[in-house]
């Protein structure tokens, strides 16, 4: 996600107004079901749900690593729907 993040829009991109979701990627609008359920999508829903600090290390390759790294570590995750749960 991080090394090919121009391939996703922000949402700053599209709405200028500097609201709580500015800094998550667009989701893509498909109506296909293997493709929601696919890396593209997983990925971006995956990215909008970590918490900011590590969101704002997105340019930093390595620092985000790092941070993500450290996030992991300490709040380990053994099934996505169990993250999403989290962060809902």
């Amino acid at each position: 996600m991080i090394r090919n993040k121009n391939q996703f829009q922000v949402n700053s991109e599209i709405h200028h107004i500097n609201a709580r979701q500015h800094a998550n990627l667009r989701l893509p609008s498909v109506n296909v079901t293997k493709y929601q359920k696919g890396v593209h999508c997983i990925g971006v829903k995956v990215f909008n749900v970590l918490p900011f600090y590590i969101k704002a290390e997105a340019d930093n390759q390595k620092k985000f690593k790092a941070v993500l790294q450290k996030y992991l570590r300490e709040n380990s995750f053994y099934f996505l729907d169990e993250y999403f749960e989290l962060h809902s």
